[in-house]
């Protein structure tokens, strides 16, 4: 398992971030995290779909689960974030706007014995391989 200090720095360029959240959609329960003003707001389940309009994401949960409005045009890039918590693997996609402040993060989930899931670890270094290897953004 490598560490955040330890790993090349590997970034998913901003205007990337809705073909990303449009891949993660698929990828089943995962963990997301809204820090704002000292508190932390958590949501387990698929990160939902969304669709573009008016400016923002929109994402569809049909009324259930985590819903909302993401202002794409805030985030400025995408970091991998590999450091464990609590001594157990533990991985995020972390969008951060120009600042460099965490927007929101979105773990990789867990199985019910709380270990990783496999098919999200091999996308995610897949993904973090990709670009701290080539540095290029994804051709869509």
């Amino acid at each position: 398992m490598q560490t955040e200090s330890s790993a090349p720095v590997a970034l998913i360029p901003g205007q990337q971030a809705q073909w990303l959240l449009e891949q993660i959609s698929d990828w089943g329960s995962m963990t997301t995290i809204v820090l704002h003003g000292g508190s932390v707001f958590e949501y387990s389940g698929p990160f939902p779909k969304g669709v573009v309009a008016e400016g923002f994401y929109n994402l569809q949960s049909a009324g259930n689960g985590f819903h909302g409005h993401l202002n794409l045009q805030q985030v400025a890039h995408i970091r991998f974030q590999t450091k464990p918590h609590r001594g157990r693997e533990s991985y995020a996609f972390v969008f951060e706007n120009k600042q460099e402040e965490v927007i929101f993060k979105v773990f990789l989930g867990r199985d019910k014995n709380g270990e990783l899931l496999s098919s999200q670890r091999e996308k995610f270094y897949q993904l973090m391989q990709q670009y701290q290897l080539t540095g290029q953004t994804n051709e869509q």
